[in-house]
């Protein structure tokens, strides 16, 4: 079997194709990212030379390209987690998103629509997606895998936008293909623009710890080995034309987070407690920012068997010591164009 990975040098993407690539040798396991600041191919050292595993880079918005990668390489799967996915990103630049959440995803049912034309068994159109699709929580009550789409944000209605078109090629063309609405992930190799590694790069350098707001708003929190099991599970196991929701059953207010985090970090790092929490400040709220979201995560756990496999805290201790243990990485990641990045976004 032969299957495409998008997206597989990033985040998400390197522990997904880590595991499929170490779990199911017999697959051919192919790894396309274009390589943008987020995607860093020291995630996937420890495979690159494996027999069943091959890196190729390109940009699924460019539709000649993935046409022809389709033809040669004849995939029979597809899992999608290529995407522009930082809030703050999207604010400034929404066209970016437009173009790799929803052109991006078209090139690729186009592509496997195509391939499969006359033959669709076996084949299979996996889309990753985001809990933000689902709009805001009020204090109360779970996002499940039928709450209306209600997206606040240039980044959440792009992937609204292309959920929505992986959902009308399967009812149009019958294209094969499964969804899965996830929380925020977190853990290693995790690209610094985001809450947990931003402050644990910050707590490291005594950098201010930027918090939006009064800091209440609320998060459903997800370990990403976690997620790249249920990504695993969802892809053998899931049936078609279905939405999963993953979700890690772990809400919490982000200035609780930033203090546990500030609580570990001075514990690592043999510092005084309450250290670290003085670097935390307080910063202008970002336009559209949904109060909370909370995933329900029954059906996964019903239908296929996922759960969580650590606590919050467990998962948050482990990733503190993966960068405590991986600076260099963390520094590699975090020059040329991040520190512009990082002081046009926080200073």
């Amino acid at each position: 079997m032969n299957i495409l990975i998008t997206g597989g040098a990033g985040f998400i993407g390197s522990h997904v194709v880590r595991r499929i690539v170490n779990n199911y040798p017999n697959y051919k396991v192919f790894n396309l990212d274009a390589l943008t600041y987020a995607g860093n191919l020291e995630n996937l050292k420890d495979i690159q030379n494996l027999p069943n595993y091959t890196f190729l880079k390109g940009d699924i918005t460019e539709a000649t390209y993935i046409n022809t990668i389709f033809k040669k390489y004849k995939f029979d799967g597809i899992i999608h987690l290529a995407a522009e996915s930082h809030v703050d990103r999207s604010i400034t630049n929404p066209l970016e998103f437009v173009m790799t959440n929803v052109i991006g995803t078209v090139n690729l049912l186009n592509a496997a629509k195509e391939l499969w034309r006359d033959n669709m068994d076996g084949k299979l159109f996996y889309h990753v997606s985001t809990d933000e699709v689902y709009g805001s929580l009020g204090e109360n009550g779970l996002f499940t895998e039928t709450t209306p789409y209600d997206p606040n944000s240039p980044y959440s209605a792009s992937k609204a936008s292309s959920d929505h078109f992986v959902r009308a090629y399967g009812e149009t063309y019958n294209l094969p293909f499964v969804i899965s609405n996830c929380s925020n992930n977190y853990g290693p190799n995790h690209f610094p623009e985001k809450l947990i590694p931003l402050f644990i790069n910050n707590i490291i350098q005594n950098k201010p710890l930027p918090v939006y707001g009064d800091g209440n708003y609320t998060r459903d929190w997800l370990y990403v080995e976690d997620h790249a099991a249920a990504i695993d599970l969802v892809f053998h196991k899931g049936k078609n034309h279905e939405t999963y929701n993953i979700g890690g059953f772990n809400e919490w207010r982000n200035i609780d987070l930033v203090k546990l985090l500030c609580e570990l970090m001075d514990q690592k790092l043999n510092r005084k407690t309450g250290e670290s929490a003085k670097l935390i400040t307080y910063v202008k709220d970002r336009p559209g920012h949904d109060l909370r979201y909370a995933i329900d995560a029954t059906k996964i756990n019903q239908e296929l068997g996922w759960k969580p496999s650590v606590t919050f805290e467990q998962g948050l201790a482990k990733t503190i010591d993966w960068f405590l243990d991986n600076q260099k990485w963390l520094e590699n990641v975090t020059s040329g164009d991040y520190k512009e990045y990082y002081s046009k976004m926080y200073q």
